[in-house]
């Protein structure tokens, strides 16, 4: 096949180059160039003044449940992505014993806002340790590329079993670990993930077992991920693990560690900055650290049966850990609610929710007399009540029975500081958290809108430096060989958009995972086709070829 007079981003951040034309042969590119010649049986599609570049690749994902029923990755391809990387922040689903199934199933109903009955209905349990998931993956195929972390949760709670959130490992329980992260790396990982962020909590606000690690423990899991000479370490940070905390980790273990999630906090509007330079600062000392941030304003839809941007909060704890009659008696207390008041009150260096009630939203009530209330935000709603938004918002929702559906604005609001994260450059652009948080909000299509939105609207970054950001950038610190550049030799992963439209559509919400259960998703805006090593993913006209299986598991090696 050969695509012709394109306007080539090659995925470097070189500039453009126009009127080129890029010949497959079968996964890989073959040629590149100006007025190629076509072998008489091979296909010619015009690119009629379109672009190409290589297939964004989303570093942040948590496809490790979706995927085993949904070798799609719904909605990513249809999003421009042709590689993600899963088991981001440990949240993975192997290694994992058949009698704790239903235990890291709940936590993920918690942490990562998926829907219990979809995961019992969804999930193929046809592997117990990690190179088996691998191989079911492989064996099951999927859409597009996939790179998978061995993950810090699950791990512990195989090793461990209920003790994993209840105290520190043992020296043969860490040896332990570390033997099967290395066997892990052995069979493909492309590096190990954790969470020490005090928002990651399971199953009945109890903390994500990976956040029960001391420093022993996740110095002895780096060093076994960097036993076979390669990977890279991922961890969704708290307090105690700062940049000089990791910095020191790096060097011990001699790794790259990449570090989420940054995100603009308006209550301490340097702070973010000031984590990147210190990225900086150790990246001159020869250690290699990235930040992870987001090009998107953070946004949540939830109703107070399941509060998760509250949950960060220590005085929240009865409430996560409540449900039916006794999460309603909890959210009436009126000592619960001092306590959040209280530590709203005070600032605090990583937190979803910080007391910004003019961010928060009522989208939809649940009784028709309140309708008129909709689309307006809390702040003025209990100003008018003349109540403090908190208790406005908690009586409110009690009346209509936790059925009223909020929308708030979390972080990542103050374009001037986004810009400056996403330019920053030891950022790396990524946080979609895709098959995540799906009644929550809709983040795969952040290429889009870092091209589209950042880019073009906006002119922060050349196209060529979003391009770059969104695929030769992340291969490279991934280490995802022949991915993420377009160039003879290179995998076929294209993606063919127009420039002067591309970007992302308004989030709406459909019932398609199992069972019928609701998600939220967004259309692509300015997309005509999507290669996947070579096969042809999506059409000229933007809509996706069923059943397409082109993707690889992409297993790293020294």
């Amino acid at each position: 096949m050969i695509i012709k007079g394109a306007t080539l981003f090659d995925g470097t951040g070189a500039a453009r180059k126009l009127r080129q034309d890029v010949a497959l042969e079968g996964a890989v590119i073959k040629a590149v160039g100006e007025d190629l010649p076509a072998n008489g049986d091979a296909r010619v599609v015009e690119a009629d003044g379109l672009a190409l570049m290589p297939g964004i690749i989303d570093t942040h994902t948590h496809y490790d449940a979706q995927i085993t029923w949904d070798p799609g990755l719904t909605p990513s391809p249809e999003l421009g992505v042709s590689s993600v990387v899963i088991g981001n922040c440990g949240f993975t689903i192997a290694p994992c014993r058949e009698q704790d199934r239903d235990l890291v199933m709940r936590n993920l109903t918690q942490v990562e806002g998926m829907s219990l009955d979809v995961l019992r209905n969804g999930i193929d349990w046809n592997f117990e340790s990690f190179p088996e998931y691998l191989d079911a993956l492989e064996a099951r195929g999927a859409a597009i590329n996939v790179a998978a972390f061995i993950g810090h949760s699950a791990l512990r709670t195989y090793v461990m079993g209920a003790d994993a959130v209840e105290r520190a490992a043992t020296p043969e329980e860490i040896e332990r670990m570390a033997g099967i992260v290395g066997e892990a790396m052995r069979a493909g990982a492309v590096g190990f993930a954790t969470s020490t962020a005090p928002q990651h909590n399971g199953w009945g606000g109890i903390p994500m077992p990976s956040r029960l690690a001391d420093d022993a423990e996740l110095l002895a899991l780096a060093r076994a991920m960097r036993s076979e000479g390669y990977g890279l370490f991922m961890l969704t940070k708290g307090d105690r693990t700062d940049v000089a905390y990791l910095e020191e980790l790096a060097g011990k273990a001699d790794c790259p560690i990449m570090i989420a999630a940054l995100l603009h906090n308006p209550t301490n509007p340097g702070g973010t900055l000031t984590e990147l330079a210190r990225i900086g600062e150790a990246r001159a000392r020869g250690h290699e650290l990235w930040g992870q941030v987001s090009c998107c304003p953070l946004t949540m839809d939830f109703s107070l049966a399941s509060a998760y941007p509250l949950e960060g909060l220590r005085a929240w704890k009865p409430a996560a850990q409540a449900t039916g009659p006794e999460l309603r008696r909890v959210l009436a207390d009126p000592s619960f609610r001092q306590a959040v008041k209280d530590e709203l009150a005070q600032p605090a260096g990583v937190r979803l929710f910080n007391g910004e009630w003019h961010k928060l939203v009522l989208t939809e009530a649940a009784k028709p007399e309140n309708r008129p209330l909709e689309d307006r935000n809390v702040a003025d709603l209990a100003a008018e009540a003349g109540q403090d938004p908190l208790d406005w918002m908690l009586d409110f929702a009690l009346s209509e029975d936790l059925d009223s559906l909020f929308t708030a604005l979390l972080l990542n609001s103050d374009e001037e500081a986004v810009g400056k994260m996403i330019r920053d450059p030891n950022a790396s652009v990524a946080l979609s958290d895709a098959g995540a948080h799906l009644t929550f909000f809709c983040d795969a299509g952040f290429g889009l809108h870092l091209m589209g939105h950042w880019s073009r609207e906006l002119s922060h970054l050349s196209l060529e430096e979003a391009v770059h950001e969104l695929t030769g950038k992340p291969a490279g610190i991934f280490r995802l060989p022949g991915r993420g550049t377009i160039a003879p030799g290179q995998a076929a992963d294209i993606l063919l958009f127009d420039p002067e439209t591309v970007g992302r559509g308004p989030k709406r919400r459909v019932t398609d995972l199992p069972g019928g259960a609701p998600r939220l998703t967004t259309d692509a805006v300015g997309l005509h086709g999507l290669w996947v090593n070579g096969e042809t993913i999506m059409d000229r006209d933007g809509r996706m070829l069923p059943g397409k299986r082109a993707g690889r598991l992409l297993r790293a090696s020294a």
